[in-house]
């Protein structure tokens, strides 16, 4: 039996690579019947997995041909390549007046269909990029390929997402999948801490969802997904924008992971990157959030959808401020041609990663908590001092939030906020400057919560919530760890990464948070431009708000539109019934709206 054992070794040995095709053929051939099987049976049901299939041929067929003919390819294209470089200069002026006259063009037909405020957003736009090429550290020195393209990548994809159905149903299903998937963190918690833990929301629904995703994400990291994301997108971006190998890895890492873990990627080169390179390696930090914090944050009620759009537009975003605000003066040592390897996980198995991931989460976790805890008993204390102030000069309602409210009103307004909410939009937008996200996210949750119970916008002058699109901007203009407390901690987690470049990290820190700040604003901006505006409340809200007041209104298309429901909602009856969530005045003004004589309105 010895013997016999040996041979099979043996025979195992020589013959090992043959062994693993056969198993790995058998594999994909069950799991591609299973797939037909599926499509056949309801192939509408079935879609899903028939499109993650097809995605991961198409990159197993890329990844193959790149690896072995690499050389063919670039052979081939570089004849046309040597072509553009020669013709390039008068090129770029024909490219750079069909992009101007597409822009025109753009905000005429626009303008003409959606109305006049997506053009404050576009002038957002361009006055952040004129500010931060005023305030750059070398102006006469900025390279604007990587800008452009930055700004052009982010419209690009708010295009495809927010104007397109077919990008905006993907980016929805994702959003819906998340939610889901994050909800399994139910059954953990409720085993720890009881069937009533829902009681005590954050701490016992939300902070599990975090550990939950960081078990996910350390899993994902061992087997090497998350490398060849963060590879593949960073890939784009270095192509499209003509970044360094560099940015572009930290800058897609960042999508993904925090700001202190995304550098870790590149961790061997950090101490030969330039200036320019490590304030855009800071930059993409602080324009971006963390996969493991983003699950709380829908745990709050923000849109999925528009969390995840703001964090893939915020990529390129930050290497566009980043390069204008810092740009790049020396020589790069690390090029395309000398590629990067990026670092592997340390555990040594999948078990081992679950484990691990779950265990790093709690530095996070206890982190965010005590955060939180002594961020908003400060604030507490702040606006009773600041009303305690106010009240000496007759102004109690004198607060921390009224301040920052009346310093970013121009920004956010400019970002596209309507006028009557930048006001509100301006107060979260420095409590995520000066204390965190997590609590402008909270607040601005709460003005959610109020939009969908209804009732009453103003109680006693102050604005209990406010429209859809303002909203919609304020949560891309908040997607960022761009705050002071995220500062001392990019500046301690790079310097133990990297402590030669100690100084440079602390001189270019703030700059950099600035930069980050910005990036959001921009990502904002475009999102401004592009988000459809819809119906902003309920239409029995809406009937109610319009014919409650003393003049008659004028006849829109959202009051057509909420009449149209009002009636069809009874089931084609000839006599209509005053009931339901609808006024009797709501009934009275939509009759006289809508005079036809199929409704009996008598």
């Amino acid at each position: 039996l010895e013997k016999k054992y040996d041979k099979v070794c043996e025979f195992c040995k020589k013959n090992k690579t043959r062994i693993h095709y056969t198993i790995y053929g058998i594999l994909i051939t069950a799991y591609l019947a299973v797939v037909t099987a599926a499509c056949s049976l309801n192939f509408q049901r079935a879609l899903p997995l028939f499109i993650i299939t097809v995605l991961a041929i198409f990159f197993i067929c890329w990844d193959f041909l790149i690896a072995k003919y690499e050389d063919r390819i670039a052979a081939v294209f570089s004849s046309g390549e040597r072509y553009l470089q020669k013709q390039w200069f008068w090129l770029k002026w024909v490219f750079c007046a069909a992009v101007i006259i597409a822009i025109i063009c753009w905000l005429i037909f626009d303008t003409a269909k959606q109305g006049s405020r997506q053009l404050i957003s576009f002038g957002g736009l361009v006055m952040y990029v004129l500010l931060m090429f005023i305030f750059s550290k070398y102006p006469t020195r900025v390279a604007w390929r990587p800008v452009f393209s930055g700004i052009g990548m982010q419209f690009i994809l708010g295009l495809l997402i927010l104007r397109t159905k077919v990008g905006f149903d993907v980016f929805d299903w994702l959003g819906i999948q998340i939610q889901t998937f994050l909800e399994y963190s139910d059954t953990g918690a409720k085993f720890v801490f009881g069937e009533k833990y829902t009681d005590h929301f954050f701490a016992f629904k939300v902070l599990p969802i975090v550990v939950f995703f960081s078990t996910v994400m350390s899993m994902l990291y061992h087997i090497g997904f998350m490398q060849w994301l963060v590879g593949k997108v960073g890939w784009i971006m270095q192509i499209f924008m003509g970044t360094t190998p560099v940015e572009s890895l930290v800058a897609a890492g960042n999508i993904f992971v925090g700001q202190t873990e995304s550098p870790l990627l590149i961790r061997p080169y950090l101490p030969y990157i330039t200036k320019s390179e490590l304030h855009a390696v800071m930059t993409a930090g602080f324009s971006t959030i963390a996969g493991s914090v983003l699950g709380a944050y829908i745990s709050f009620g923000i849109s999925a959808s528009h969390l995840l759009t703001a964090s893939v537009m915020s990529a390129p975003a930050s290497l566009a401020t980043s390069k204008l605000f810092w740009p790049e003066t020396e020589k790069p040592t690390l090029t395309l041609k000398n590629g990067l390897q990026m670092a592997k996980g340390e555990s040594k198995n999948l078990l081992e990663a679950a484990s691990q991931g779950a265990s790093t989460s709690i530095l996070l976790v206890a982190n965010i908590a005590v955060n939180l805890i002594s961020f908003l008993a400060l604030l507490a204390f702040l606006d009773s001092a600041l009303s305690w102030v106010g009240n000496l000069f007759d102004y109690p309602q004198l607060s921390f939030e009224n301040i920052c409210a009346y310093v970013f009103m121009p920004f956010s307004f400019m970002m596209g906020v309507d006028w009557d909410d930048s006001f509100i939009v301006g107060g979260l937008l420095g409590y995520k400057t000066f204390f965190n996200e997590f609590v402008a996210y909270e607040h601005l949750s709460k003005l959610i919560h109020n939009r969908k119970k209804g009732g009453s916008m103003y109680i006693n002058g102050v604005k209990q919530y406010m429209t859809v699109r303002s909203e919609v901007v304020a949560t891309y203009a908040l997607c960022g760890f761009a705050n002071f407390g995220s500062l001392g901690l990019v500046i301690g987690g790079l310097t133990s990464i990297a402590p030669s470049k100690k100084k440079e990290i602390a001189g270019g820190a703030f700059r950099a948070m600035i930069a980050g700040t910005v990036a959001c604003f921009m990502t904002a901006c475009v999102a401004g431009m592009l988000t459809v505006p819809g119906l902003e409340v309920p239409c029995h809200i809406f009937l109610g708000n319009a014919f409650d007041s003393t003049d008659f209104p004028a006849n829109s298309t959202d009051l057509v539109e909420c009449c149209q429901q009002l009636f069809t909602s009874v089931n084609h009856s000839q006599e209509i019934f005053p009931g339901g969530n609808f006024s009797l005045s709501s009934w009275k003004g939509c009759c006289q709206i809508l005079d036809q004589p199929v409704f009996n309105c008598t």
